[in-house]
């Protein structure tokens, strides 16, 4: 099982925000849309570019390299050129820490 990954405090964690970390080797982008945080890979898969430079308008990611459009809170890809989805990751507020973590391969995660 995958450590949880400190991302920010979430008072320095405004809504509107949107941070970058590696988690266990995968980048990962956290936002904070309206005082909850989602996370979703940070990596176009269209051409691998990354996603926390593009615009949010609601509650999705412009990929800034080709226009892109990605659910941010369930990593669905609503507009080409990409065509596979993200990958999605647990995240939590522990102690006043935004946390994350990948469980893509945790055992009798569904």
């Amino acid at each position: 099982m995958a450590d949880w990954v400190d991302v920010a405090p979430y008072g320095e964690f405004q809504p509107g925000s949107v941070r970058s970390v590696d988690v266990d080797g995968t980048q990962v982008a956290v936002f904070n849309l309206e005082g909850t945080c989602y996370a979703i890979e940070n990596t176009c898969p269209h051409d691998g570019g990354v996603l926390t430079g593009g615009d949010v308008e609601g509650d999705e990611v412009i990929c800034p390299r080709h226009g892109a459009r990605f659910c941010i809170k369930t990593g669905k890809v609503l507009a080409p050129p990409a065509y596979e989805d993200l990958a999605v990751f647990a995240v939590r507020v522990e102690a006043g820490m935004v946390q994350v973590r990948d469980t893509r391969w945790d055992e009798g995660f569904s």
